[in-house]
């Protein structure tokens, strides 16, 4: 049975939109993300994580000074990044900062390391884009390193050499949880199971159902290389209202908005009201609707996937903070145990059989 299923919340910092329609400020975004955090520790939500971005439309750029800031007024829920951009950060520095994390929130800190579905950091921190796949492989590689908390030698060709030092806070436990996050590539899959780390699979459009192939060739990889078996979560959008009709309502020109402002910097054309209908329907991968009906979508997508985690990209776009305040409190008090219920009463499957409790500390 799946129900030993995680429940978590994914924000980028998006920002919304004020009572005149007028754009909030990056200063009370990031005071918003901070008390909608309270409000799903509130409502027991097992993880809340928030992205890092360097671009207009998001306000959050150093999320573990966010998630410092939500560990002071919170007391259960586990806190992560949704992702750091390792690629233009720097391991060492990063292993601190989630270090000190850790400490703060008496060791509720995870990261999620990925590359990011965004470029502007590359320039902004003096990497070039030709050096995209090396600069992630080698930062991975000695970010592991450094998550053994002992003397490290080691040697790259994108930063400077090691020779035997430690770095400083270490943690109580004596390990950082840390994932890999990933949109879909089997090489990224492959990597996260041979550096020996937890995944997560980014499904933001089409079937979920099409990322099994992924999940099993993750737990091949892992048996490849004599790793322990390890679980792996989810993160998609989503939004909860009231009633169905009211999300769709609700959501609509926000997800509109935000899809097509980066579709014309991709070269993909506007999302029409077919698409959308699809992507929040039953084959789709938008969780948009009453907590019954997002509760049976994500307890479809668990039974598929075989995942120990489920995370909901909960902002969307200029959506504003009292909708995105109310999408948290429902998805806790409403969707989750109705998801644990959901899972509870479905037979056991090859699909489910692989579930990997979440690690502890």
């Amino acid at each position: 049975m799946n129900t030993a299923l995680e429940l978590g919340l994914d924000t980028f910092g998006d920002v919304t939109s004020d009572a005149h329609g007028h754009a909030t400020s990056y200063a009370q975004v990031i005071r918003d993300v901070v008390q909608e955090a309270v409000v799903a520790d509130q409502a027991g939500v097992d993880f809340f994580g928030v992205g890092e971005h360097h671009r207009d439309d998001f306000a959050v750029s150093s999320p573990e000074m966010v998630l410092a800031g939500i560990a002071g007024r919170t007391t259960r829920i586990r806190l992560g990044s949704a992702v750091t951009v390792m690629s233009s950060d720097d391991p060492v520095r990063v292993f601190q900062r989630f270090a000190t994390l850790d400490a703060l929130s008496q060791g509720r800190a995870e990261i999620i390391l990925g590359r990011g579905s965004f470029t502007e950091s590359f320039p902004l921190f003096g990497y070039r884009l030709e050096d995209y796949e090396v600069l992630f492989e080698e930062k991975v590689g000695l970010f592991v390193e450094l998550l053994k908390e002992q003397p490290v030698t080691w040697r790259g060709t994108t930063r400077s050499a090691l020779s035997g030092q430690r770095v400083f806070p270490t943690t109580d436990t004596g390990r950082l949880t840390t994932w890999i996050g990933v949109g879909g590539s089997p090489q990224s899959v492959v990597r996260a199971a041979r550096h020996h780390l937890p995944l997560v699979l980014a499904i933001i459009g089409g079937s979920p159902a099409r990322f099994r192939p992924l999940v099993d060739l993750y737990h091949r990889a892992l048996a490849s290389v004599d790793a322990p078996a390890l679980p792996v979560a989810v993160h998609s959008p989503g939004f909860v209202a009231d009633t169905d009709a009211q999300a769709r309502e609700i959501v609509w020109p926000h997800m509109k908005a935000m899809r097509d402002r980066i579709g014309a910097e991709r070269g993909w054309g506007p999302i029409g009201p077919s698409e959308f209908e699809h992507e929040i329907g039953p084959g789709g991968s938008w969780y948009v609707g009453s907590p019954e009906t997002v509760a049976r979508k994500i307890a479809a997508t668990a039974r598929a996937l075989g995942i120990s985690r489920f995370d909901m990209k909960y902002s969307v776009g200029r959506l504003p903070h009292h909708h995105l305040m109310r999408s948290v409190e429902l998805y806790g008090e409403r969707v989750m145990p109705l998801v644990r219920d959901m899972l509870s009463e479905a037979p056991a499957s090859p699909a489910t059989s692989r579930i990997i409790p979440l690690p502890t500390r």
